[in-house]
Formats: C-alpha cells, sequence, structure tokens
C-alpha cells in the first residue's frame, strides 16, 4: 500500500517518514486481512491534489449525525468536497483509498458503540489488520459522551488508539463532548472544530480565487423535491411505517405493529408526573429480548401538529412528491417511500415539536431576507446563543431517556396511547446497557431511584425465576403514597424473601433524604457485599446529580468500612467499574 508523506508542522501519534514507496496498486479486502501489505521506501514525494473530506459516524440518539452534518456544511463553506455517511453503511475496507476522514462516535452504555458503527467496530479491530493499512490517512475523532458515565467516551479514545496504530496520522488529539457540561458537547466540539479547520486548509488551502461560503449565505441543496400532479397508487401510510409480518427480526427499518395491552398510570391521581406502565403483544413477532433490554419505538407526530404545521407553511398536506439527490453519492433518506405525501413526511419522517438545535437556526438564517433576523438567528446558532435560550421558551436540547422510560407527553404517539381504544404501535428491541452476573448466587446492589428502577424490576423478576434471592435494591421517589412505583410488587417478594428493599422519601420529612444516604447508612452491608460477597452494583436514573452523589457515597464507605484511604477507595471504585462489577446507566 503507497504511504504518502504529509507536510511538517501537524501533530502526529507517531513518528513519519519523509519519503515514501509506492506499491503497485491498492490490496483488496483479502490482502488487507491475510496479512502485512507492501512497504514503504524511497521514491520522490508527489504533491497532492486537494482530497475529498470523508466523515463518518457513529449515533445513537441523532446528535453524533448532527455534528456530522454540520462539519459536511462547514466543509463546504471552505470548498472541500464532503461525503457524509454512518459508519457501518460505508464500506470500511475503501478505508484504504481515504486521504482524510473525521470520526464523529457517540459512546453509550458501558462504552459501547452505537447501533449503526457496531460492524465497523469489530472490523477495525480486528488483529490481522496490519499496522500499515491506514498509513496513507490523515484522521480526527470527534467524541460525544457523559461525563457521568464510567467509560466517558470510550468509543472515541479507543477509536483514536486504533488508527494511530494502523498507521493513520491524528490531525489533532480526539474531542471530548460532554453531555453533562453547561453548553452540552458543543463546550469541546467548537474550539475543537476551529483548530480541525485549521489543520485541515494548511494541508489543503482554499484556492485564492475562490474563498470560503461566509455563514448566512445558502448553501446549494443537496436534494430536488418534484410535486407529483395527481396522487399515485401507493401503498399505505401503515404499511410503509411497519408490518404485522416482517421479514427477520423487527428493526428500525421494519418494526413490528405490536397490540396495546395495557395502558396504567404507576403515579398517584395528584402526582405531577404522568408515568405509565405499557404493555404489548408480541405475539407472532420474532422478538427475542433479555431482562433489561430496551423497547424503541417508532415516533408520531399529532395529527393536530401536522396539520398545524401545513397551515404555517402553506403545504398541501394530501400532495405527494418524489425527493431526488442532486449530488452523486448522496442517498435519499432512508425509509423515505417514493413518492411520497406531505402528511407521511410530517407526520413520521419530521421532529416538528422538538427543541431546535443550533443547526436549525443556522438554517434559519441562510433563509431569511432580514439582515436583523438573520443576524439574531446567527447569534442562536452560536454557544453563546444557546445559553439565551431559554430566555425565549427554549432549552438546551437534551439526549432524551434511553430504555423502559415513558415517552414525551407531546408526542403525537403518546396522545394516541392515552386516549385510544385499540392500537397498534411500531416497535423494535435492541439489547439494554446493564448486564448481570450468571453465577450462581452472586448477589446484586441495585440503586434504582424514580423510573430508574424500571430495568432492575425486569431483572428482579427474572433473578427470583432462576432461584436467586441475593437481590439488594435502593428505591428513592418523592411520596410513598404517589410515585412509589411497584410498591405492591416489592412488598409481596420481600415477604417470600427473594428481595432485600430500602427506601428513600426525599419529601417525607424536613430534610430531604434520598438513596446516597441510604447507602452510607447501610455501609456495613454494602462493604460485605462487595468485598466479601462479591456483589455486582448497578446504578440506574437521572444524571445530573445522583450519580456522582452515589459514587461519593461508596468511596466513602470503602473508607469508613474498608479503612482504604482516599486514592485507595478511588482505584476501588475504578476496578469495580472496569471489571463491570460496578455498571450504569442513566439519561439527561
Amino acid at each position: 500500500m503507497p504511504c504518502r508523506a504529509r507536510p511538517e508542522g501537524v501533530t502526529s501519534g507517531h513518528h513519519r517518514k519523509s519519503e515514501v514507496h509506492a506499491g503497485q496498486g491498492r490490496p483488496g479486502l483479502r490482502e488487507l486481512l491475510a496479512g502485512p501489505v507492501a512497504g514503504c521506501g524511497h521514491l520522490p514525494v508527489v504533491p497532492m491534489p486537494s482530497p475529498g473530506l470523508l466523515v463518518l459516524f457513529g449515533s445513537q440518539t441523532g446528535t453524533a449525525q448532527d455534528v456530522s452534518e454540520r462539519l459536511g456544511r462547514e466543509a463546504r463553506r471552505r470548498r472541500l468536497d464532503c461525503r457524509v455517511q454512518a459508519l457501518d453503511s460505508y464500506s470500511v475496507v475503501n478505508l484504504i483509498n481515504e486521504p482524510l476522514v473525521i470520526f464523529v462516535c457517540a459512546t453509550t452504555g458501558q462504552g459501547d458503540p452505537p447501533d449503526n458503527m457496531k460492524n465497523f467496530w469489530r472490523f477495525i479491530f480486528r488483529k490481522n489488520l496490519p499496522p500499515t493499512s491506514l498509513c496513507q490517512m490523515d484522521f480526527a475523532v470527534l467524541g460525544l459522551g457523559d461525563s457521568s458515565y464510567a467509560k466517558f467516551n470510550f468509543v472515541a479514545k479507543k477509536l483514536h488508539r486504533r488508527l494511530l496504530q494502523l498507521g493513520g496520522r491524528a490531525l489533532l488529539p480526539v474531542c471530548l463532548g460532554d453531555d453533562q457540561h453547561e453548553l452540552g458537547p458543543d463546550a469541546a466540539v467548537d474550539p475543537w472544530l476551529h483548530d480541525l479547520w485549521g489543520k485541515v486548509l494548511g494541508l489543503y488551502p482554499v484556492p485564492l480565487d475562490l474563498g470560503t461560503i461566509p455563514a448566512g449565505v445558502p448553501l446549494p441543496s443537496k436534494f430536488t423535491l418534484h410535486f407529483l400532479p395527481a396522487a399515485p397508487r401507493v401503498c399505505s401510510e401503515g404499511q410503509r411505517v411497519a408490518g404485522t409480518d416482517p421479514q427477520g427480526p423487527p428493526s428500525e427499518r421494519q418494526p413490528f405493529l405490536a397490540a396495546m395491552v395495557t395502558n396504567q398510570r404507576v403515579t398517584g391521581p395528584s402526582h405531577f408526573q404522568d408515568v405509565r406502565l405499557i404493555e404489548f403483544d408480541i405475539t407472532g413477532s420474532g422478538l427475542s429480548f433479555a431482562a433489561g433490554d430496551v423497547v424503541l419505538i417508532q415516533p408520531e407526530n399529532a395529527a393536530s401538529h401536522t396539520q398545524r404545521f401545513c397551515q404555517v407553511l402553506g403545504l398541501d398536506p394530501d400532495q405527494n412528491f418524489t425527493l431526488l439527490p442532486r449530488e452523486p453519492g448522496v442517498p435519499c433518506p432512508a425509509r423515505l417511500p417514493q413518492p411520497c405525501s406531505v402528511r407521511h413526511l410530517v407526520s413520521h419522517y419530521l421532529d416538528i415539536a422538538s427543541v431546535p438545535r443550533r443547526s436549525f437556526f443556522e438554517l434559519l438564517a441562510c433563509l431569511s431576507p432580514h439582515e436583523l433576523e438573520r443576524e439574531k438567528l446567527l447569534h442562536f446558532s452560536s454557544p453563546q446563543g444557546t445559553v439565551r435560550l431559554p430566555a425565549h421558551g427554549w432549552s438546551r436540547p437534551r439526549r432524551l431517556p434511553v430504555g423502559p422510560h415513558p415517552p414525551d407527553p407531546s408526542a403525537g404517539l403518546l396522545h394516541r396511547l392515552l386516549s385510544a381504544g385499540p392500537v397498534q404501535v411500531p416497535l423494535w428491541v435492541r439489547p439494554g446497557g446493564l448486564t448481570f452476573p450468571q453465577t450462581p448466587g452472586t448477589p446484586v446492589i441495585m440503586v434504582g431511584p424514580g423510573t430508574g428502577v424500571a430495568p432492575f424490576r425486569a431483572a428482579v423478576q427474572e433473578r427470583v425465576a432462576q432461584g436467586q434471592s441475593g437481590n439488594v435494591l435502593f428505591f428513592g421517589c418523592r411520596l410513598r403514597d404517589q410515585d412509589f412505583y411497584w410498591e405492591a410488587e416489592w412488598m409481596e417478594l420481600e415477604g417470600r424473601g427473594c428481595l432485600t428493599l430500602f427506601t428513600a422519601f426525599s419529601r417525607e420529612q424536613e430534610r430531604k433524604v434520598y438513596v446516597q444516604h441510604r447507602l452510607r447508612e447501610l455501609g456495613p452491608l454494602v462493604w460485605e457485599l462487595l468485598d466479601r460477597q462479591g456483589a455486582y452494583f448497578y446504578l440506574a436514573g437521572n444524571a445530573k446529580c445522583m450519580p456522582a452523589a452515589v459514587s461519593e457515597a461508596l468511596t466513602s464507605i470503602f473508607q469508613e468500612q474498608g479503612g482504604l484511604s482516599g486514592p485507595d477507595a478511588a482505584t476501588y471504585l475504578a476496578r469495580l467499574q472496569r471489571t463491570l462489577r460496578f455498571q450504569s446507566e442513566t439519561w439527561a
């Protein structure tokens, strides 16, 4: 494989020779996997033309994709050709031909890659890939994570190291975006992107006669939309969303239409939160799942919101259209039927009720004909502008809860669930972030305040069915008679000796009592279970303050009950996390 030299002054994770040897052609997949490729040698360096930039993303909730599309727009403004693709939709063997790649990766669960990069992840870590596989590639890795998790941005960090091992040259240190920061991931992403473009343009300068396209000037559209004069015969919208007889296991591309069986409110009638336990009939679905797995539901906007949206924009919801790419290699949006009605597009594909992202204001600024309005919209698309959004009725977009938690009450699908009679819901399943020990007799400690208790309910049910009695649950809520989820079930299991339950009702006394306080009170038991009985510790719930408070409680227990020093207590906790004896699933 040819290994080209890079201009001086660009940070690399390893030494790079200034001369290269050109191999006879590029290796295919078989050669890439079979062994070393033709090495580097001594032919003169040939100047490289301005390359196409490739942005590959692994995204679970859409943030990484949004950042990747922003990268694509910024590249086009700098006159760089740019492709943006999900990692698993890209043929990974072609990386040997890519001169410039930006990877944008989220981290999920216990340091896991997102669903749409798992195939890539398995490939890139094959042990038989030669160390010169990517020696022609400049790269940068942008990570999106949550510092409330033990393995913060683990995927981005590990990918960065692996690309260096395979011969790639890092333009920059890995970017570590943090959802817990006041400004969200943008606090780290924005300065990193500023440095990135400096590196890229240093390698591949913009031609002097072109210059960059300034912000506020609209970029050429990627698609053309053609309205059809008459409605053609197409399959029904329900058939295009999901089917009752899917080919293979249900998935995001082909969900299963499941009938709702029960819809039970589990909070008290006077409680400000409406939390629901909803059960579905999945007979004939082919779904398989384990305790703690996650049910995902295809969202849908309310009919009234869809109608209002069309009215404001002057669209006929029954009008049909086709969407065609304007550039080669640009695919149409996945699962969008061709042709499609405006109503179907707005109902099932556009998130018209969400809190706007920065990219939304950036796009509006390009479309606004009014200078002052355009300046205000550009301000809202900046990091400083996001701070002022709450004053205008918006808050910073946050990651939605992942797992068996109630959806947004404003969503059209939930409205149907709450108001209809029989209803069918398109859904599929993906693995959860928590794994429980299979060794008989291993106790587990579960801390699940509020809706964080949901995955533990499934785990306890399964462990009890298997005859496992070492189940310790710390549950916290506001008031016993309002949001003590599944109280009767816990009491029954405790009476049978299958569960040990500790509760914290924060609003039933003058001083608020939370689960971390109960942990400290039960410090001797916690230490006995963890240190002497090899228990596993699990945490699920809101990511704001609770995870850090629980971790502090544990380190205090290790010091007080185990006699460890501060540093040794921190090391003990880190070892539990590293060996997966401490696992967490939290959300903002």
